[in-house]
C-alpha cells in the first residue's frame, strides 16, 4: 500500500513556526507514523503573514461570535483570514485521509479551546480554532485528531484505523464504484465494524441490501459516510470481545475440546482487561487461517493497520 497522505500542523513536525519561535514536535508522528504516511504540513498563522515570532492571539467571544484576535491588540482580527486559508487548504487537500491538528491553538484546536470575554476573563473551554473549524466543515469525511490526544491508546488506535480505512476506499472504490465492488469491500470490514459499533454493523448491512434504486455514485458516497461514522466509535474491549466470539463460531467443527477451552480462556482474559488484544487475536487467527475460507482470511479485523505500529499492544478501556 502506498503512503497515506494526511494533513498535519507544521509545528508538530519540528518546524519552528510557533508564535514564540519554537515548535511542538510530536515523536509519534515523526518517528513512527511517518513510515506509513505522507505528511502535508501547514501553518495557517504563518500563511496569513503573522510571522515568527509573533504576538499571541486567542479566541474572544464578542457580540455572541467567536473571533480570533490579538491578546495585546484586540483590533487585530484574523478570523476571516484563517477561514480563507481553511477553504484553500480543503481545495488543495482533496486526497488526504486524515488530519492531525495542534491542540490549544487559536487556529488549529479541535477540542476544548479556551474562550475569553472582551474583558480578558476566561469564559469556558468549548472553542475550536478558526482554521480547524472551517476545514472540518468543508471536509466532514476526513478523520481528525489533536496531537495531544494521540497519547491515549484508544484514541490513537481509532484515528489510525480510520485513516487506513479511508485510504483503502480511495484506492479501491472512490473513482470506480460498482454494486459488486461495494459489497465485496464491506465484506472485508464486517467484523471490524462489529468491534467498533454493532448498530452500525446492522445499519450498513440493511443499507447494502438494495443497491438498485439510486445512482451508484450516490450509493458509494453514502456508504463511505456510514463506514467512517461506524469506525468513528472507539473499539472497546467489549466490542473486540464480541467480534472475536462471533469469529470463534466458525471453529466449532474444526478444533478439539482442549483447543476450544484455550481459545475461550484467552478471549475471556482479554475481556477482563488482563492482556492486550494481540494475545487472543493471535491464537484465533492461527486457527481460522487454517480454514479454506477467503471471507475470513480477508477480514480487516486481523490487521486494520500495519502491525509494526504496535497499536494492539495496549489494554484498551472498557
Amino acid at each position: 500500500m502506498s503512503k497515506i497522505p494526511i494533513g498535519v500542523s507544521q509545528c508538530l513536525l519540528g518546524e519552528p513556526v510557533r508564535y514564540d519561535g519554537g515548535h511542538k514536535r510530536n515523536r509519534y508522528l515523526t518517528d513512527v507514523l511517518s513510515s506509513h504516511v505522507e505528511f502535508r504540513s501547514f501553518c495557517p498563522e504563518l500563511a496569513i503573514g503573522l510571522g515568527v515570532p509573533r504576538k499571541p492571539i486567542r479566541l474572544i467571544v464578542t457580540d455572541g461570535q467567536d473571533r480570533i484576535r490579538g491578546v495585546e491588540n484586540s483590533d487585530l482580527d484574523v478570523t476571516d483570514a484563517l477561514t480563507k486559508e481553511a477553504e484553500d487548504a480543503a481545495s488543495n487537500m482533496q486526497d488526504i485521509c486524515g488530519y492531525v491538528f495542534m491542540q490549544n491553538s487559536p487556529s488549529c484546536a479541535v477540542f476544548g479551546l479556551k474562550r475569553y470575554g472582551s474583558n480578558g476573563q476566561s469564559i469556558d473551554s468549548r472553542g475550536q480554532g478558526a482554521y480547524a473549524k472551517k476545514f472540518m466543515e468543508l471536509m466532514p469525511l476526513i478523520p481528525v485528531e489533536e496531537a495531544g490526544r494521540l497519547t491515549d491508546a484508544g484514541l490513537r488506535e481509532n484515528f489510525i484505523a480510520r485513516i487506513f480505512a479511508l485510504h483503502d476506499w480511495r484506492q479501491n472504490l472512490q473513482n470506480d464504484p460498482t454494486a459488486k465492488k461495494i459489497i465485496e469491500f464491506y465484506s472485508r470490514y464486517k467484523y471490524q465494524v462489529m468491534a467498533h459499533h454493532v448498530p452500525s454493523y446492522f445499519a450498513i448491512g440493511k443499507f447494502l441490501a438494495n443497491l438498485s434504486d439510486r445512482p451508484i455514485e450516490q450509493i458509494n458516497n453514502e456508504f463511505i459516510q456510514l463506514l467512517m461514522t461506524a469506525l468513528g466509535h472507539k473499539a472497546t474491549r467489549k466490542g473486540n470481545t464480541n467480534a472475536m466470539m462471533h469469529l470463534r463460531g466458525y471453529l466449532k467443527l474444526h478444533i478439539n475440546k482442549l483447543e476450544k477451552a484455550e481459545l475461550s480462556n484467552s478471549i475471556e482474559t482479554y475481556g477482563k482487561g488482563l492482556v492486550p488484544i494481540v494475545v487472543p487475536l493471535t491464537l484465533l487467527k492461527h486457527y481460522l487461517m487454517t480454514l479454506d475460507n477467503p471471507y475470513l482470511k480477508n477480514q480487516t479485523f486481523w490487521a486494520p493497520y500495519p502491525d509494526e505500529l504496535g497499536l494492539r499492544n495496549f489494554v484498551l478501556e472498557e
